[in-house]
C-alpha cells in the first residue's frame, strides 16, 4: 500500500527521494528546516515531526508562524541524557503515528522526521517502523535528521549528508545560546 501524496507528480515532477542529515557536527535540524522554508516558499506543503526534543525552540517557533508549515514536537522538555523512561517512549510512538497519518492522508509535499535517528538508537521507535515508512511512501519527500543513522537507512536514501564536527565552542565550556543553538 503505498501512503503518500499523490499531488507530488504534478507538484515536484518526480519521484520522492529520501534525504538523510546524520553525522556529529552541528546542523542537521539547520538543514532540514532550510528545506522547509524553501518548500514553503514555492507554494509546497510541509510537515515537520520533531522527535525526543520538547522544548519551544527558537527555530519552532519560526515555523510555526509560517502558513504552510505544520510542526509538532513528540519529546519531554528535557534531553535524554541516560536511558529513556516510558514516557519518552511514548510520545515518539505518538509521533510515528501521526507521521503515519499525514502521509495517508497525502496533503503534504515535504514530511521531516527531525531527530528520528536518535529516536531509534535510544530504542524510542523500532527501526522496522521507520524502514515501513520509507518504503511505503513513493510521493512524499521524506527528510530524517540526527545523529547515528542506520546503515539499512542510509542505504535506502538517495541523500545522505553526513555533518561532522571538526571544532566546536563546545569544548571550550561555553553554553549553548538563545538564538544560536536554541
Amino acid at each position: 500500500m503505498r501512503i503518500c501524496s499523490a499531488r507530488w507528480k504534478i507538484r515536484l515532477r518526480g519521484k520522492k527521494m529520501i534525504q538523510v542529515y546524520t553525522g556529529n557536527g552541528k546542523g542537521k535540524t539547520t538543514a532540514a528546516f532550510g528545506l522547509a522554508l524553501r518548500a514553503a516558499g514555492n507554494g509546497l506543503k510541509v510537515y515537520i515531526a520533531q522527535f525526543v526534543k520538547g522544548k519551544p525552540y527558537g527555530e519552532i517557533k519560526a515555523l510555526r508562524k509560517i502558513k504552510n508549515i505544520e510542526v509538532e514536537q513528540f519529546g519531554r522538555t528535557c534531553f535524554i541524557k541516560k536511558s529513556p523512561v516510558s514516557k519518552d517512549i511514548l510520545l515518539a510512538k505518538e509521533g510515528l503515528n501521526k507521521v503515519r497519518q499525514i502521509l495517508m492522508k497525502g496533503r503534504h509535499d515535504v514530511v521531516i522526521l527531525d531527530e528520528i535517528n536518535i529516536a531509534i538508537k535510544l530504542g524510542l521507535i523500532p527501526l522496522k517502523d521507520v524502514l515501513g515508512l520509507i518504503d511505503d511512501c513513493s510521493r512524499t519527500e521524506l527528510v530524517l535528521t540526527g545523529r547515528y543513522a542506520h546503515p539499512q537507512i542510509v542505504k535506502k536514501a538517495d541523500l545522505v549528508s553526513e555533518i561532522k564536527e571538526r571544532k566546536h565552542y563546545y569544548r571550550k565550556n561555553i553554553k549553548a545560546r538563545k538564538g544560536i543553538e536554541f
